[in-house]
């Protein structure tokens, strides 16, 4: 870890070659610039808290990236410090749960379009709903990648960024999916459409009808944290502060549909 910089590489294995004095000093120099800039160019990480950053970072490269990590918590640290890294290659965004304010992820999204151009950025949220998604590639982002899913996804999203495809999660195709092909709800108004992933929405049956975080898991087959993270997007999005007020606001969408509240 370059401590000064934020930059984090893989340790280089140590080679021994039985060459001439002049071309080992060539050799070891060849082999300093290499560890110093593996690859053709770095990640940068760009994320506030300094703690999440770094764990990042590191995490990225214990799994097996191969490119020198790059992490900071503004643009204006990158500019300080560029000169002792190599060309940013990608950018991963990662805003955490930040989505109280879209027009300043908007305007730092601009800034980072304008600053590095050509250089994909992929954004990391806590949050997967298809709006956020769509608006963050609308601002420009080439991948999008919510943060339950794990640090193999996420390099696997980095590299086809960089090769010039687009990520997006599954959650948000099976979404877009969804909207496509029954727009007008089937048989009757559902009035969680556009407001839930498929996901989500079957997560907040399982609300309605009073299931624990534990059933809810193993009846869907995700893990119980997963289903925490589930459930603290749907509080966010009926700006609920807890599971009873989450059931009242639920039960408040469903009224005027048909479709009753379990007992």
């Amino acid at each position: 870890m370059n401590s000064a910089a934020g930059g984090y590489r893989a340790s280089m294995v140590e080679r021994r070659l039985s060459t001439p004095p002049v071309l080992a000093a060539v050799l070891e120099q060849r082999g300093r610039d290499e560890a110093a800039f593996p690859g053709d160019g770095c990640l940068l990480v760009l994320d506030g808290r300094a703690l999440d950053r770094e764990c990042l970072a590191k995490a990225l490269i214990s799994r097996g990236l191969d490119k020198e990590v790059f992490a900071v918590g503004s643009v204006d640290e990158w500019k300080r410090e560029k000169d002792s890294h190599p060309p940013v290659e990608a950018i991963l965004f990662n805003i955490g749960g930040r989505r109280a304010n879209e027009a300043t992820l908007a305007a730092e999204m601009a800034r980072l379009s304008s600053e590095f151009r050509s250089v994909p950025i992929v954004v990391l949220s806590d949050s997967d709903d298809l709006p956020h998604v769509l608006q963050m590639l609308e601002h420009g982002a080439r991948g999008f990648i919510p943060s339950s899913v794990g640090v193999a996804v996420c390099i696997e999203a980095l590299s086809l960024a960089m090769a010039g495809g687009i990520f997006v999660p599954a959650s948000t195709v099976q979404a877009m999916r969804h909207l496509v092909s029954d727009p007008a709800g089937g048989a009757g108004p559902r009035p969680m459409s556009g407001m839930f992933t498929p996901r989500q929405e079957e997560v907040v049956e399982a609300l309605r009808k009073g299931k624990a975080n534990k059933i809810i898991a193993y009846e869907l087959s995700l893990k119980e944290s997963t289903v925490k993270v589930h459930i603290r997007n749907i509080m966010k999005k009926l700006k609920a502060t807890n599971r009873t007020e989450v059931a009242y606001k639920l039960n408040d969408l469903f009224k005027g549909t048909g479709t009753q509240s379990p007992a």
